[in-house]
């Protein structure tokens, strides 16, 4: 079978993108200062929706890099995460581009940036937990309590 390589959970980059979403979240939902692009290309209900993802995906996100227990659901979380933060750093992208146009350019790169970089760390995060669903069919139960690697 030859060595079972995961990607590192402490990815930097990652950690601090997570970090940052729920501090913004929290602030746009308690102050109630939401960038005029977002209050403009969406209705209020997704706004509040929006925000209150930033929140769920950085402490589900950080929970699952974190996680005490069973790789795979550690990993399983993270991906949920990633996967969600992808999608609403996405749709600010979007809202940005069609709010401001050519005045939002350098935002609207690095907001998509992140998203390009989520939904990749989620493709890595999928293929870790497929190698280790084949790794754990090639290993018996008893071989796990012997400590077979």
């Amino acid at each position: 079978m030859g060595n079972l390589r995961i990607r590192s959970r402490h990815q930097p980059y990652e950690i601090a993108v997570l970090a940052a979403a729920p501090v913004c979240g929290v602030l746009m939902l308690t102050l109630d200062g939401r960038p005029t692009s977002v209050q403009t290309a969406m209705p209020v209900p997704i706004q509040v929706a929006w925000e209150l993802g930033l929140v769920a995906v950085g402490v589900g996100g950080l929970l699952g890099i974190v996680w005490p227990g069973r790789l795979s659901t550690g990993l399983g979380v993270e991906l949920a995460s990633v996967l969600v933060l992808g999608t609403i750093t996405g749709m600010y992208a979007v809202s940005l581009a069609a709010m401001s146009g050519r005045q939002s350019i350098a935002a609207t790169s690095f907001v998509a940036a992140v998203a390009v970089g989520s939904l990749w760390r989620a493709a890595q995060i999928a293929v870790d937990l497929r190698r280790l669903a084949q790794a754990c069919e090639l290993v018996t139960y008893e071989q796990l309590q012997a400590g077979v690697t």
